[in-house]
């Protein structure tokens, strides 16, 4: 052992610790495939709350979905808005 490595350790080369957070990060991604993401009740239900400011809709009115398409993510928000001739 060289002074050094007992002063200061032994030292990870870059490339070992880069492939190890590459495999977290896969892990991650393929973990996270077969779940539907968290945060969408509570984006549906900001936009519920925002759009019913301004036009009068039904919570079940607005859908938000998650759809992977290829390497793409898709967020579709379905808006079902009244007919203006009803709201006269």
């Amino acid at each position: 052992m060289s002074l050094f490595s007992l002063i200061f350790g032994n030292k990870q080369k870059t490339a070992t610790i880069a492939k190890e957070r590459l495999q977290l990060i896969i892990a991650h991604e393929r973990n996270g495939q077969n779940s539907k993401p968290d945060f969408l009740p509570a984006l549906q239900q900001e936009l519920i709350a925002v759009i019913s400011k301004y036009v009068a809709v039904k919570p079940d009115d607005i859908k938000v979905s998650m759809e992977k398409q290829g390497n793409y993510e898709v967020l579709e928000v379905n808006i079902v808005l009244p007919d203006p001739a009803s709201t006269r």
